[in-house]
């Protein structure tokens, strides 16, 4: 469900895990589609624990991880002021716990400097300015369009993590050099879950989740699909029952983390 309504003009109210939640988003710009919604299938958190979201957005990813798990401190940070404020409409109006803070990961606020948290999550932008083209679109860019290189998301994370703590990112099957480029001696127990759009095709997306002081190698598991069939071959969801399950309910990724 889309809807743009006359006293919030430019922006648009989408349903997210079937209707459950709704949240406000620029009309044109960046907005969430599934991505943040798979990131937070994929987080192990538990009730009473504590997670931080970098550049949390308008609040997909936290809002429908907290609707799943519940319980959470639940903190965001956020660089652009309208989408923080967005973020924190989309709480209240869901009538979810969700603290945002605007600030930048390259400077982070004083608040978050003396806090550690259980987990770290992030959907970090997808592309690197240096090979492609800028957005026209301020908001949209700042989202996609890498800034801050991704090490320096990487290395915010674990900065905040307290020990054993894990870091949950989805991003870019093809970024997944630059993302194991930048994990040091800090993380271990790293597993990487290919998400391919139908059988036989690459992965275009890839979860990667990791834990602070952690000793275990690198585990590459079998990936998810996420449509039925090999091809297109009709108009209509064709999303495979787990991952329409997480899409329309919020279920969690039922995967051998291990």
């Amino acid at each position: 469900m889309t809807s743009t309504l006359g006293a919030d003009a430019g922006l648009t109210q989408d349903a997210f895990l079937g209707g459950r939640l709704n949240i406000w988003q620029p009309a044109n710009g960046y907005r969430a589609g599934v991505d943040p919604v798979f990131l937070a299938a994929a987080v192990p958190a538990l009730p009473g624990q504590s997670v931080l979201e970098l550049g949390c957005g308008v609040g997909v990813a936290s809002l429908c991880l907290q609707h799943r798990v519940g319980g959470l401190d639940l903190t965001g940070l956020e660089l652009q002021p309208d989408y923080a404020d967005l973020a924190r409409r989309n709480a209240a109006e869901n009538r979810l716990s969700f603290r945002v803070i605007c600030g930048d990961l390259g400077a982070m606020p004083g608040e978050l400097r003396a806090l550690t948290f259980d987990h770290v999550i992030a959907n970090p932008p997808y592309f690197d300015r240096a090979t492609g083209t800028r957005a026209q679109d301020t908001g949209r860019e700042t989202a996609v369009g890498e800034g801050a290189p991704l090490a320096r998301w990487i290395d915010a994370g674990v900065r905040r993590l307290a020990p054993k703590g894990h870091l949950t990112l989805i991003q870019k099957a093809g970024r997944l050099r630059d993302i194991l480029s930048a994990v040091d001696g800090r993380l271990g127990d790293l597993r990487v879950l290919p998400l391919a759009p139908r059988d036989g095709r690459d992965a275009e997306l890839v979860i990667v989740r990791a834990r602070k002081g952690a000793r275990g190698g690198l585990r590459l598991l079998a990936p998810m699909i996420l449509h039925d069939g090999d091809r297109h071959v009709r108009d209509g969801e064709s999303y495979r029952d787990p991952i329409g399950a997480i899409l329309r309910t919020g279920a969690e990724f039922r995967v051998d983390w291990r």
